[in-house]
């Protein structure tokens, strides 16, 4: 296999509502697409990075920077012998993992393509034949509002809910979510609001029977979540600062979470999430897979890449519907009454790119060759 030319497109999609964390409000996500060729056939990918570097240090103008001159150059025109060489091409690159990740994707939905199989396959999932799925639930205007969207997620189906928190929207808004839905799943995510001196409070949040915390302390620790979660009986789950199977072998030397979100982006592709599950699952800690507002084409990735084993509990994995008015990809990706998406057998990440809705969002376009 070789890259014949590399396509990058920034595409502009209005949220359906807007979705507020710790970092801020998004109403609308620029987001960028990544187009391999080998001959005459193309596979693609997307770049998880937000608009700002807010969750971590990328955003989507420097991983068009990085891509085009960095990434790229050092993969075009190369004989690959798989899409397991992509990643060790950029691996000089300190971090930019969601840009050096949106184009190692793209390789491997190309690679699955030419060889007529699915994506979830070509990875080595497949474990299970649906994935059961989660919605997370920004900060909302009031707690009224917040209890009527739970409302609503839970009537479509959603099998487990996570509410974004931070100081001064946390306890009392938990405490009424249960009082609301006293035996639904319910996570809080805290996107690294919080600081080892929160413990005390943050142990308030020990009534409330939650599945886990997600990151509540610093985005690049692993030492402090560990004297945290000594002090909680709710288990925390790490997001953020977990970047390579390493960190998950020194998070489960150290104690300090039960769980782990496990991003595509955050990661850097498909090679690298791959290592971070073996790790968490030899270590005996469940993985989910985490979202970051993604169309359709990083949607379905995720897809496939929840089909691996240890991905044992709901992930963020949701219905195009609840983000878009009209997705990049059709069918749009749909969850059952039981809350579960049926993964599908067609060729790479399995749906059909609508090119002409892609070319209408388009604000720029650069092709390498």
């Amino acid at each position: 296999m070789r890259l014949d030319r590399i396509t990058l497109r920034q595409i502009r999609m209005p949220l359906v509502h807007f979705f507020e964390t710790s970092f801020g409000r998004t109403t609308e996500r620029d987001i960028i697409l990544v187009e391999v060729e080998s001959g005459g056939v193309s596979g693609w990918g997307e770049v998880t990075a937000g608009e700002h570097p807010f969750y971590n240090e990328e955003w989507t103008a420097s991983a068009w920077l990085i891509l085009r001159d960095y990434v790229a150059p050092d993969v075009l025109g190369r004989e690959l012998a798989g899409p397991e060489e992509v990643a060790p091409l950029s691996g000089h690159i300190r971090e930019h993992r969601m840009a050096r990740g949106g184009l190692e994707a793209a390789v491997w939905d190309l690679a699955a393509r030419l060889e007529g199989v699915p994506l979830w396959k070509k990875i080595g999932g497949g474990a299970r034949r649906e994935i059961p799925c989660g919605v997370s639930i920004g900060i909302q205007n009031s707690v009224e509002e917040l209890l009527d969207t739970i409302a609503r997620e839970l009537a479509t189906g959603y099998q487990r809910i996570k509410i974004k928190i931070k100081p001064g929207w946390d306890v009392d808004v938990v405490r009424q979510v249960r009082e609301r839905f006293p035996s639904i799943k319910l996570m809080a995510d805290a996107n690294s609001a919080y600081t080892l001196a929160d413990a005390e409070h943050l142990r308030r949040l020990d009534d409330f029977y939650l599945m886990m915390i997600e990151q509540p302390l610093s985005h690049d620790d692993i030492i402090d979540h560990a004297v945290l979660q000594a002090q909680l009986a709710t288990p925390l789950c790490l997001d953020e600062c977990i970047r390579t199977a390493n960190h998950v072998a020194q998070a489960a030397r150290l104690r300090a979470c039960g769980i782990i979100n496990l991003k595509l982006g955050r990661v850097g592709g498909f090679r690298e999430a791959r290592r971070v599950h073996d790790a968490a699952q030899a270590a005996q800690i469940p993985v989910w897979c985490g979202g970051m507002l993604e169309s359709g084409i990083g949607r379905a990735h995720n897809i496939a890449l929840s089909t691996l084993p240890n991905f044992v509990l709901p992930g963020d994995v949701s219905a195009s519907s609840r983000y878009w008015q009209r997705d990049l990809i059709h069918p749009a990706v749909e969850v059952t009454p039981q809350g579960t998406i049926a993964i599908r057998d067609q060729p790479g990440f399995g749906y059909e790119l609508d090119l002409e809705y892609i070319r209408h969002l388009t604000v720029r376009e650069e092709s390498l060759s």
